[in-house]
């Protein structure tokens, strides 16, 4: 594609650049409107400016991929109220022997809850026990949140519906779940099996270190706090089952409390039949959840796939959804609306085929020197604008430029760039949403505060990228 118009260039570029500048600094001092905000004006900037036309602005908007992610969003909110990730967070603690052990665990269980329920859930719902069990074994708290987050990155990398990078390139190259997962798998388990090295590398005295009496006399108080942890749950419409204390209101206000047994056969009975709807209910979330699973692993149509599912549960749970559906990220789902919008005007102004025009003879992907260069655009692209708008800006150009060499490497250039965009989320703190959930999550938590600073990150995160990248990349089968 040639240049276009030098006005549509600069001012495309402007349009982009605010874009970029508020994605990457939502804070920043001068509009600090966040990405969101940011998003739908570089969108609006590209139209003002001409760019695109208000209708090549409406047709950009993926909706398989917004259906896609509303979908698997939906059926988060409803796991996490039928407590699976509190199942995780037991897992977790269940017969630890010791830091060592306890960050493996932490490493394989956060990849594991990202491949299916995607890396931001995961950061999101799982931080605050992680903090709470390091805190319990007298840990320090780094080593294990740079483990969730960085394995929650990793673990993400194998599913379509690990990320939101990988969404987009499961529907735009409409490679099927079964294939993707395959052809990426073997490159994620190894580099979690890396990543845990590192680890254990680098923190292992600090994991081994042995604890005083006193220590360990704090350790049993701890104990307590970390068994009855609770993730704030989803709201969702039916109520949970009554405790104790509300189940003893119930019959103190029972205005036939007078000795009857017929009052306390009643208050009995609700409390049998709340109970029974609850496991009902949980069940049904787990059962809809894997039947969803299997349905893309058949490769049937995933945004409708991850919609129906999300119908069956509302219609399932019987109540007004509005609860739970407010739980819904939808400024994500705007986020991406303005993306979609910002990076197709940035496509038309030609930047991003002359820049690969000019890389494309040395990123050839049937030659181990043209994978490496391409692998190392990738990582500093998604770095620098973000994983997301890097597979939107090289994707179809990466593809049409493998299928070119041979038809056999297309599908393998898209799984390349999901395995290598994902993984680039690692490499510093601002790379990936999943770092900076679990940055904020432990800065805010008001027991256990922690502050993961840029450069403790980056330390550990740049030979964890490196080494993860270079062993996974000859792995990836198409």
């Amino acid at each position: 594609m040639a240049l276009a118009s030098i006005p549509a260039v600069v001012l495309g570029s402007i349009a982009f650049t605010v874009f970029w500048m508020l994605a990457v600094f939502p804070a920043v001092p001068f509009l600090p409107v966040g990405r969101t905000a940011g998003s739908l004006l570089g969108a609006m900037l590209m139209v003002v400016f001409q760019v695109v036309s208000p209708e090549q602005a409406y047709a950009s908007i993926d909706l398989p991929i917004l259906g896609l992610l509303f979908g698997t969003m939906v059926v988060s909110i409803y796991l996490e109220r039928a407590q699976m990730f509190k199942y995780l967070g037991r897992l977790l603690s269940w017969k630890s022997k010791g830091g060592p052990d306890l960050l493996c665990r932490v490493c394989f269980v956060s990849a594991l809850a990202s491949a299916l329920f995607t890396n931001d859930t995961t950061c999101i719902v799982l931080t605050e026990f992680v903090l709470k069990l390091a805190k319990q074994h007298k840990l320090p708290a780094k080593p294990f949140l740079l483990a969730l987050a960085s394995s929650a990155n990793i673990g993400s990398s194998a599913t379509p519906i690990g990320n939101p990078q990988n969404l987009v390139i499961a529907v735009e190259s409409k490679i099927s779940f079964t294939k993707f997962f395959l052809g990426i798998f073997p490159a994620m388990l190894i580099g979690v099996v890396i990543n845990v090295v590192i680890l254990l590398g680098m923190f292992w005295k600090q994991l081994s270190s042995k604890e005083s009496e006193e220590q360990k006399m704090e350790v049993e108080v701890t104990e307590m706090e970390v068994n009855s942890h609770t993730f704030v749950p989803a709201r969702m419409s039916h109520p949970p089952p009554l405790d104790s204390q509300e189940m003893n209101d119930v019959e103190k206000n029972d205005p036939r409390k007078d000795g009857s047994r017929q009052g306390c056969a009643q208050v009995s009975d609700m409390k049998r039949f709340l109970t029974k709807k609850e496991v009902f209910l949980k069940g049904s979330v787990y059962f809809v959840s894997i039947g969803m699973l299997i349905a893309l692993l058949m490769g049937l149509n995933m945004s409708w796939t991850a919609l129906t599912a999300a119908l069956i549960l509302v219609v399932i749970d019987f109540k007004d959804a509005g609860p739970c559906l407010d739980k819904v990220s939808y400024s994500l789902l705007v986020f991406f609306c303005g993306m979609f919008i910002t990076v197709n005007g940035f496509n038309r102004t030609g930047i991003p085929s002359g820049f690969w025009n000019f890389m494309e003879p040395y990123s050839r992907i049937n030659h181990v020197s043209g994978v490496t260069v391409l692998s190392i655009v990738i990582l500093l692209l998604s770095n620098v604008a973000s994983n997301v708008p890097t597979v939107l800006l090289l994707g179809a150009q990466v593809a049409k430029s493998a299928a070119a060499v041979s038809p056999k490497y297309e599908a393998r250039s898209w799984l390349l760039l999901a395995f290598v965009s994902t993984v680039a989320g690692n490499l510093s703190l601002l790379g990936s949403a999943a770092n900076l959930i679990v940055c904020e999550q432990a800065r805010r938590s008001e027991l256990h505060k922690y502050t993961l600073s840029f450069w403790e990150h980056i330390v550990f995160g740049l030979p964890s990228t490196l080494v993860v990248t270079i062993a996974g990349l000859p792995l990836i089968r198409a």
